[in-house]
């Protein structure tokens, strides 16, 4: 069975490697996309159970972005990481979830299974990551 795929998007390369080595450890495979452009292009080519969207980048407006994203794939979670704690009111319209940067990496597995619809150690979560139990 093939690895859900998570699509990470985030300009910094340092914190994607720890986020793909983190959620690769829990049986996810990850994209990263270090533009808007770059995430729709992955993002069209190869389906992803969800999107963690970094905030704050350079040349990448992740409130439209999210608006993009939900356009074109509605029932795609899109879980939002920033290190400010108060977001505008309209981004959060339009994810999932909310995660302050500021959480282990570890976070971010059970986050993505609640937005995906597979609760933590179910039967249907173990067997969508392909993992023993």
């Amino acid at each position: 069975m093939d690895s859900p795929t998570v699509l990470c998007i985030d300009d910094r390369q340092q914190v994607t490697d720890l986020r793909k080595a983190t959620l690769e450890a829990h049986g996810y495979r990850v994209k990263i996309a270090s533009s808007g452009y770059t995430a729709m292009k992955i993002l069209k080519e190869r389906s992803a159970v969800a999107v963690l969207l970094e905030y704050k980048q350079k040349g990448v407006d992740a409130e439209a972005l999210a608006c993009l994203i939900k356009q074109r794939f509605p029932d795609l979670p899109i879980i939002l990481l920033s290190a400010y704690s108060e977001m505008p009111e309209q981004i959060l319209w339009l994810v999932d979830e909310y995660v302050m940067k500021s959480e282990p990496p570890e976070r971010l597995v059970p986050v993505i299974e609640r937005a995906c619809g597979r609760a933590p150690g179910s039967e249907q979560g173990r067997q969508s990551r392909g993992a023993a139990g």
